[in-house]
C-alpha cells in the first residue's frame, strides 16, 4: 500500500528542484562602447559576471536603411534621427541571451534608458557606469518576448529560437555547456569534434 503523505510531500519537492526554463533576450552593445575596446571587454564580462548564457555574439555595422528599419516604430518621435545616425555611425556588438527572466534581468542590469535617473536610481547599471546620453547609453535590450523574438530575428536572420529552445535550451539550463572564449559564446559539452 502507498503511504500518500509521502507520496504527497516527496512531488513537490521533486517539482521545485527542477530548473525553470530559460528564456532568450536580444541584447546590442551600441558604436559608443564597441568603439573602446577596454569597455567592450568589460561589458562582455559584465554579461559573463551576470549568470547570463551567450547563445550568439556577432559584431556587425549597420547601414542608415538597417537603423530606419530597425527603429521604424520611433519614425515620428523627436529622437528618431539622432538615434539613425548614431547607431549606424560605427561597429555595434548583438548577442542571443539566456538567462531564467532574461529580458527583465538584462534591462535591469542596464538601467534606466535616461543616463542621468540611472546615475541617481541605479548607480551599478551599465547606463549609469557607461552611458553618455540618452542616445549614447551604451546598451540595447528588447522590452518583452514579443519585441525580443522580433529583435533577434532582425540581428541573427539564420538563428531559429524555437529551434533552440527544443533542441539545446534542456542542456543550457542543465548546465552541459562550456563557455569558448575565441567565438565569445557558450556551446554545448557534448559536441564532438574541433571547437573552432
Amino acid at each position: 500500500m502507498i503511504d500518500s503523505h509521502k507520496l504527497l510531500v516527496t512531488m513537490p519537492v521533486t517539482a521545485a528542484r527542477l530548473p525553470k526554463v530559460l528564456q532568450l533576450t536580444l541584447a546590442v552593445i551600441k558604436p559608443d562602447a564597441v568603439a573602446h575596446p577596454v569597455m567592450s571587454q568589460a561589458l562582455h564580462q559584465r554579461i559573463l559576471d551576470n549568470k547570463f548564457l551567450i547563445v550568439k555574439c556577432r559584431d556587425l555595422a549597420w547601414r542608415r536603411r538597417d537603423s530606419e528599419r530597425f527603429y521604424a516604430e520611433h519614425s515620428e518621435r523627436f529622437f528618431y534621427q539622432r538615434l539613425v545616425e548614431f547607431m549606424s555611425s560605427g561597429p555595434m556588438r548583438a548577442y542571443v541571451l539566456a538567462r531564467v527572466d532574461a529580458i527583465r534581468q538584462w534591462r535591469e542590469l542596464m538601467g534606466p534608458t535616461k543616463v542621468f535617473r540611472a546615475r541617481y536610481t541605479s548607480p551599478d547599471s551599465i547606463r549609469a557606469q557607461f552611458g553618455l546620453t540618452d542616445t549614447r547609453n551604451t546598451a540595447h535590450g528588447a522590452d518583452s518576448v514579443e519585441s525580443a523574438q522580433r529583435e533577434i530575428r532582425f540581428f541573427f536572420p539564420d538563428f531559429c529560437a524555437g529551434e533552440w529552445m527544443e533542441k539545446e535550451e534542456p542542456s543550457f539550463r542543465s548546465g552541459r555547456i562550456r563557455y569558448n572564449p575565441q567565438k565569445k559564446i557558450h556551446t554545448l559539452s557534448l559536441q564532438s569534434g574541433p571547437q573552432n
